[in-house]
């Protein structure tokens, strides 16, 4: 290290001390932000094979509802697209194809599943549909009432529509 006649580093050599430093500290911060947390809570989607990917999934290809030696049971959310691993899978109950809700701990892609149960979607035939409101493609507020017509009123949703 240069030192001047007083025995004092040179600035210069003091200024690369403290850049150094600063980026040292620095990546330490950026890596303890890139730790994740493993997150509760309930994931819906359909269980697939881990032999499929998301793409195949989505174009629900017969591939992803086959058995697949040295394959898993894997959940896909249409809603996000992603693929999420199950463990134990011991605690996955359903079939291939089945739409499911797993409830458990999200930690990275995978869910550490407490529990499955099938997903009811839509109302039972001769339900009433609970009131609403939402705005239509041209901005006005429909409600029940609104979309109402002489026989009944059929209302779709399409969650992962891809247009």
């Amino acid at each position: 290290m240069a030192r001047c006649s007083s025995g004092e580093i040179e600035p210069v050599m003091k200024g690369v001390l403290l850049t150094a430093l600063a980026i040292s500290l620095s990546s330490a911060a950026a890596s303890a932000r890139q730790t994740t947390v493993p997150k509760t809570g309930a994931w819906l989607g359909v269980l697939v094979t881990s032999a499929c990917n998301a793409d195949e999934a989505f174009n629900e290809s017969p591939e992803c509802f086959k058995i697949v030696p040295g394959a898993t049971i894997a959940l896909y959310d249409d809603t996000n697209r992603l693929m999420y691993s199950l463990a134990p899978q011991e605690n996955v109950t359903g079939r291939l194809g089945d739409a499911v809700t797993v409830r458990g701990t999200l930690d990275e892609d995978t869910i550490h599943v407490v529990s499955t149960e099938p997903t009811s979607i839509g109302l039972l035939v001769g339900q009433k549909a609970p009131d609403f409101s939402a705005r239509d493609e041209f901005g006005h507020v429909q409600t029940l009432e609104t979309l109402k017509g002489a026989n009944g009123t059929v209302l779709l949703f399409f969650r992962s529509a891809d247009w």
